[in-house]
């Protein structure tokens, strides 16, 4: 749960800003203001061009966060007088200014000499807000490792032509988190590009198996010694990387597929399918020390390694149809904590900044303010502001977004 008692009288902002506080987004200001200046020395004044403030730019994160509440599939949208236009927000800021602070936007304007980090531009925003993550909340022990949904907006996606479709870019990162399955916390994030040379490149991406492992150490480097229990999918779970896991005090469980998992040193006969017919809830095991591999049957054959679990203890899977489906508990204890997961998803994932940059950088930097604004609505359903204002997470973002355009209203929107 949080690390700190907030008070009653805790708005949305500050929530947020146990995250992304005011020295961070003074730097922003800063890098922006630095690099307007150099583009302009390179290619021509800008006479329309003032410095931003810092006023200014909370309110240009207020109208980023407002497309994740009404996911219009431009910003610019909130100043026409079209559909998702609002006049309510749109008058504290022009348009055009509004473009001015988007073209010059940076978090970081210069590379340094000692960077190669492609991701030079954020790596000092992520830092600080894997920081606030550590400092603002302890995470259950059962987490969960895996890529969050983070898909395009599914009602653009409906009603666009297959030409828009063709243009739109693919993403060239892959964001995968550490997340608290009990609360869905997300207590860290990890990005890895799909581009570039070296050991995060293209060349790691040919050989998934070892990608995925290299994915796992970086979530779970903070996570050493703490007896957590991590939940994997069949694209992590390998016996090498839960052996190497166990030796730092770090427990798994893992659904394997013969077909996306790294089964080396797991035996055979327990990756083939048995002949003879089975019924539900019958299974096998084989071990290993601490290490279980389970293969139980429920109208197909599924595969589990772990060594949280042991493989003797008996659960129940609950099927609205069939009732109640025999199984070892480390089967129910990954059906359940995964189930968590998707909820979360389902919840949290339309809640995601609409806006789409080209820019690898900057699509980085609005997912993980996203991922900041729902974990600070997580941290105020736990405290007890919430018991005082009860907000959906709709009304959090639009309170949020109201704060940081430094609007007076505070009643409840609805």
């Amino acid at each position: 749960g949080p690390t700190r008692k907030m008070p009653l009288t805790a708005s949305a902002m500050d929530f947020f800003q146990l995250f992304v506080p005011d020295n961070v987004l003074k730097n922003m200001v800063v890098q922006t203001n630095m690099y307007a200046k150099k583009y302009q020395e390179r290619f021509g004044s800008d006479d329309a061009w003032i410095d931003v403030t810092l006023t200014e730019m909370k309110a240009f994160l207020g109208y980023m966060i407002s497309t994740s509440i009404h996911h219009c599939e431009s910003v610019l949208s909130i100043w026409s007088s079209g559909f998702y236009s609002n006049k309510s927000i749109a008058l504290i800021m022009t348009q055009s200014r509004f473009e001015k602070i988007l073209k010059y936007f940076h978090v970081v304007a210069f590379r340094s000499s000692q960077t190669t980090h492609s991701l030079y531009k954020i790596q000092p925003f992520l830092d600080s807000l894997q920081n606030g993550f550590d400092s603002a909340f302890r995470p259950s022990q059962a987490q969960v490792l895996h890529e969050p949904l983070i898909d395009e907006d599914p009602v653009f996606i409906a009603t666009c032509t297959e030409r828009e479709l063709r243009k739109r870019k693919k993403r060239k990162f892959s964001l995968w988190v550490r997340q608290c399955s009990s609360t869905g916390f997300i207590c860290q994030i990890y990005v890895h590009l799909k581009e570039g040379s070296g050991a995060d490149g293209l060349d790691a991406l040919k050989n998934k198996p070892q990608l995925h492992s290299m994915v796992a150490k970086s979530l779970c480097q903070n996570a050493a010694g703490k007896n957590y229990i991590i939940f994997t999918g069949p694209s992590i779970t390998s016996l090498n990387l839960f052996e190497e896991f166990e030796k730092q005090g770090i427990y798994c469980c893992g659904l394997l597929s013969t077909r996306k998992s790294d089964c080396t040193g797991l035996p055979p006969s327990m990756l083939n399918n048995s002949e003879t017919p089975q019924s539900r809830g019958q299974y096998r095991i084989r071990m290993k020390g601490n290490m279980s591999l389970i293969c139980w049957y429920n109208k197909g054959h599924f595969r589990f390694l772990t060594n949280a679990y042991s493989p003797v203890q008996q659960g129940v899977i609950i099927k609205r149809k069939s009732g109640e489906i025999p199984c070892p508990l480390a089967v129910e204890a990954f059906a359940a904590h995964l189930s968590y997961i998707c909820k979360y998803d389902d919840k949290y994932s339309k809640y995601f900044i609409s806006h789409k940059p080209n820019k690898t950088w900057q699509q980085v930097f609005w997912f993980a303010i996203s991922i900041a604004i729902n974990n600070a609505y997580i941290l105020y359903k736990m405290s007890e502001a919430y018991h005082v204002t009860r907000y959906s997470r709709a009304q959090f973002g639009e309170r949020l977004v109201k704060e940081l355009l430094g609007l007076e209203d505070t009643s409840p929107s609805h």
